[in-house]
């Protein structure tokens, strides 16, 4: 009993992140250079979102820089996730607006169908921009998708780029390297 080495204290701080679980590991490679560890029981799965419990010490050297280049990672996550989301929104808007005017004219071909006695010229003038636009919001959506990626695409490479230089300057920090 004589050989049995006593631990040394270590004091530590706690953090709950929640992440999308597509990104998982992005997130737990990110924080390691920050000098945060997953604690023991550090996933709890939750409907597509995982909850990350993290520790590091608390007397880690470089904390306040250390947390600087770490608020700057969260930031520009966050940013990529709203790029990402962006992706979609306008595409749907159009597609969804391009419909509904569509159903519009469809609702007035119907009105002139069977109104007494049926308009028939009326019908089909309003059901040919009907047709089109329950057919248009396919290629609007795919289109305007397509565009977006590729203004949106340059911009999140930027920020994982941003990502991978304040992960760097992180690891140099904690002496992770």
């Amino acid at each position: 009993m004589e050989n049995i080495k006593q631990k040394d204290y270590i004091g530590y701080e706690y953090k709950e992140v929640v992440v999308d679980s597509s990104r998982i590991s992005q997130y737990l490679d990110g924080y390691e250079n920050f000098g945060w560890v997953p604690d023991e029981n550090h996933q709890i799965k939750e409907k597509g979102s995982t909850i990350l419990r993290l520790k590091r010490n608390r007397k880690i050297i470089n904390k306040a820089e250390l947390t600087r280049l770490q608020q700057n990672f969260e930031d520009c996550l966050k940013q990529i996730d709203g790029l990402e989301k962006s992706k979609h929104q306008a595409a749907v808007i159009a597609a969804l607006t391009i419909g509904l005017i569509g159903t519009a004219f469809m609702a007035g071909a119907t009105f002139a169908a069977v109104h007494q006695p049926p308009i028939v010229w009326l019908c089909i003038l309003l059901a040919i921009p009907g047709f089109l636009g329950w057919i248009m919001p396919y290629f609007t959506y795919n289109f305007m998708l397509k565009k977006r990626n590729e203004t949106v695409a340059p911009l999140i490479e930027a920020k994982y780029e941003e990502i991978h230089t304040v992960c760097e300057k992180g690891n140099h920090l904690s002496g992770n390297n």
